[in-house]
């Protein structure tokens, strides 16, 4: 080897050396993040904390009216309902959850099945003392919800989910590996599910994910801003934010059991789905709950409230009324 090929040789050994083996791409400069608390002040809401069913619940909360849940999915927190929030508290008292492992809420070691983590939201309904509650939920946040109503009816009123249904059988059928016709699958299913991996590739990287995400979930980008998504990154740039928001992918074949349990769901249900894939929450629902209302959320990809919020505080106020 000439001395030319040995120095090139030696300088890209010590870079991948440095990185742990693995050349970093370039990764967006940090947003300076404001405290959860800030955040809901400049909603008019409130951040709070509950300790229930062994964990410790982040929520924010404000508005006045009939009790409204909301919870969000991956890899998003609470933020996520930033923009249909104030629409909401005009005519509900808004409880916006932070799931476990999510955000401001703990991270333990186990608890991610969503049967667990409806138990979770059921205690803090009690705690906070609001009787029956109407719910909605969003991508993991749909998966508890219905886990929610179909383990604890005496708490909910009526159900909204949001693009994403329960786990059931039809998850072992997911794509791998896609076929040349067939831009979208589902890849962070399987990735999410190794152990320990994630959490070392992502750790401090996280938002480079989350700008992957958006970039293949959003029709508009500008709908979830640079702010938004350090926010989010900011979540989950530990690697115990990583290994407790993948602690809900790891669960997914509990949660299959679990759903075997389920009664078909006869309260009202409204299946908001983007235009793009609506199947991939009507057909689920229409096999697991009796009668329920599907409505297309036009112009929107994966992530409803943030693309369409007037559609789906619209959609939302009308189905829960006042």
């Amino acid at each position: 080897m000439d001395r030319r090929a040995l120095l090139t040789s030696g300088a890209t050994a010590a870079a991948l050396a440095a990185t742990g083996g693995v050349a970093r791409a370039a990764e967006p400069r940090p947003t300076p993040v404001p405290s959860d608390a800030a955040l809901a002040r400049s909603l008019g809401f409130r951040s709070a904390h509950a300790d229930v069913n062994g964990t410790r619940l982040h929520y924010v909360i404000g508005g006045q009216g009939s009790p409204l849940v909301l919870m969000g999915g991956w890899p998003q927190t609470w933020w996520q309902f930033r923009k249909v929030m104030p629409a909401l508290a005009r005519r509900h008292r808004v409880v916006v959850v932070d799931i476990r492992g999510m955000g401001g809420s703990a991270k333990p070691a186990t608890g991610y099945d969503k049967k667990t983590m409806a138990r979770d939201v059921r205690e803090l309904i009690a705690v906070l003392g609001l009787g029956r509650v109407d719910v909605a939920g969003h991508d993991i946040g749909a998966m508890v919800g219905h886990s929610l109503a179909a383990n604890h009816p005496e708490a909910v009123r009526r159900l909204a989910l949001l693009d994403v249904a329960h786990p059931d059988e039809s998850m072992y059928d997911l794509t791998l590996v896609p076929r040349p016709d067939q831009p979208f699958f589902l890849w962070w299913f399987a990735f999410n599910q190794v152990p320990l991996l994630p959490e070392a590739l992502l750790a401090g990287r996280f938002r480079l994910l989350v700008d992957h995400l958006c970039g293949l979930m959003l029709k508009d980008q500008g709908a979830i801003a640079d702010r938004d998504r350090s926010i989010y990154a900011d979540a989950y740039s530990s690697p115990d934010a990583v290994r407790a928001a993948n602690g809900w992918y790891r669960a997914f074949a509990q949660d299959v059991l679990d759903r075997r349990a389920h009664p078909r769901l006869a309260l009202p249900v409204l299946g908001l789905v983007n235009e793009d894939n609506p199947d991939q929450l009507a057909v689920p629902l229409r096999r697991h709950v009796v009668d329920p209302a599907i409505r297309v959320v036009r112009g929107s990809g994966h992530y409803l409230a943030e693309e369409r919020p007037d559609a789906v505080a619209g959609e939302l106020l009308a189905f829960f009324g006042a």
